[in-house]
């Protein structure tokens, strides 16, 4: 498989709980500012840190879901920022599986095109590097909702929303071929 079509396979899998969640709550994370969006991908990359530096999870769960934890609400970010936040939940499933929809293809596209001008460089780096390179972003992240939005020269927080998103789709997949023996 290449990398747009693991990428794709991975999105697949994000997607599947995305929904399965919107069946399950609607979508009440509508009501989220931006920036708790951005602390709860605080708390998902913080918690994978803390599982690789420990190497072991009282709770059960582990890193893979976390990463797709990131990849959701890095979406639910980007569509936050697209729409305000609202003070009840005021799309229906529908809806929001389009905003979804909308913004895994960016992150493919974002993929493809930083892809080819690093050269898979991706494929070289360790899973606990996506993690560092997630919790960077997150801070600057915040830095940036500090400064009210504003930036002098640093791209905005939809851009590094994209990046998380797209740090953990390659966490996702090294962690599958790392589980299936494959590279």
């Amino acid at each position: 498989m290449d990398t747009q079509q693991q990428f794709k396979q991975a999105m697949a899998g994000c997607r599947d709980i995305f929904s399965k969640k919107l069946y399950d709550y609607g979508a009440a994370w509508r009501i989220m500012r931006p920036s708790s969006v951005t602390d709860q991908i605080f708390i998902k990359a913080n918690r994978i840190r803390s599982l690789e530096v420990k190497g072991v999870s009282l709770v059960g769960e582990g890193i893979f879901p976390e990463f797709q934890a990131i990849v959701n609400y890095g979406i639910v970010g980007l569509i936050q920022l697209e729409l305000g936040y609202a003070e009840n939940e005021d799309i229906n499933a529908d809806v929001a599986m389009e905003y979804y929809d909308k913004y895994a293809q960016t992150a493919l596209e974002l993929m493809l095109k930083k892809n080819h001008d690093y050269d898979e460089a991706w494929r070289s780096m360790r899973v606990s590097s996506y993690t560092d390179l997630i919790l960077m972003k997150l801070y600057r992240t915040k830095q940036i909702e500090g400064n009210g939005g504003e930036t002098l020269i640093s791209e905005g927080i939809d851009a590094n929303y994209l990046d998380m998103i797209n740090y953990s789709v390659f966490g996702l997949i090294k962690l599958a071929e790392a589980a299936d023996g494959t590279k």
